[in-house]
């Protein structure tokens, strides 16, 4: 009995900074309601109580807005840095052209990837998804739809998107859904984070983002990519697009000269679960 009060004892700091984190954007929101209030009703003096809750907005907004940060919930960004290996990793597809000869080139190199997949892209993908598994890849969550404006929804909607999505992965892999999440243009907020600790999941940003979104020659994106990369880098690249009909065909060139390149540096392209060292199951931090 002791023990087990012990073990409840430890636990409710961890549940009181987990709701502190998952509430931090409404008690900004109630603070600044609150000094503002105060400055109506008692003049230009206590405009100093709104300097905290600026600051707060701000850091919320980071929060919000960096891919990297682990305000609401712990997520990665890159393995060790002492490490002689990458991992490179695909968001928005699969696509029924793009991805298929990036699985080409990536065969040809011999290299692993993440692939972050749109849940009903696979879906109407299956055999691509299928031929993913087969050459060693692993997948990861990118959500149903990829919705932009995801950041305007509540904690049921990120459920259902997580849900769907590792329905759609597990009809393809047999059942073992992906314990790798990345959210949609990496933006986060308190509900999200609630349904990613609901699911269990590691949270995946990156560490160098290619750009290949908005640069549309190859050279330049594999510039950068070989300009920044170190050991242990999480690389964004695009082999899919969200909006219907569009595609990144800029991404196939690059990822060529990018494996050339990091060929010639020694460095091994890996899985994020391998450069992580985690594996298929395992749980991920406490948020």
């Amino acid at each position: 009995m002791a023990s087990v009060s012990a073990a409840a004892a430890r636990t409710r700091p961890v549940l009181r900074w987990r709701w502190l984190r998952w509430n931090l954007h409404r008690v900004a929101l109630g603070y600044i309601a609150f000094a503002a209030t105060g400055v109506f009703a008692s003049g230009w003096p206590l405009l100093v109580l709104l300097v905290p809750g600026a600051l707060l907005v701000c850091v919320v907004a980071d929060g919000m807005a960096r891919p990297s940060s682990s305000l609401f919930y712990p997520t990665v960004n890159h393995g060790a840095r002492g490490a002689g290996c990458v991992a490179l990793t695909f968001d928005d597809g699969p696509d029924p052209v793009v991805t298929p000869q990036v699985l080409d080139v990536l065969a040809r190199y011999q290299a692993h990837a993440t692939f972050f997949v749109i849940g009903k892209a696979l879906a109407v993908q299956p055999q691509l998804g299928r031929r993913m598994l087969a050459e060693g890849h692993v997948f990861g969550n990118h959500s149903w739809r990829h919705s932009r404006w995801q950041n305007f929804r509540l904690f049921g909607w990120h459920l259902r998107e997580i849900e769907q999505c590792d329905q759609a992965i597990a009809a393809v892999d047999g059942g073992q859904r992906s314990r790798l999440y990345r959210p949609p243009v990496g933006l986060k907020r308190p509900e999200l984070a609630r349904a990613v600790w609901v699911r269990g999941l590691t949270l995946v940003a990156w560490s160098l983002h290619s750009h290949d979104t908005r640069l549309k020659d190859p050279e330049r994106i594999a510039r950068r990519v070989l300009g920044k990369i170190r050991g242990g880098d999480i690389v964004l690249l695009h082999d899919g697009h969200d909006l219907a009909g569009r595609q990144r065909p800029q991404c196939v060139v690059a990822l060529r000269l990018i494996l050339d390149g990091l060929r010639a540096r020694g460095f091994e392209c890996v899985t994020v679960p391998e450069l992580l060292q985690i594996s298929r199951g395992s749980t991920p931090p406490v948020a």
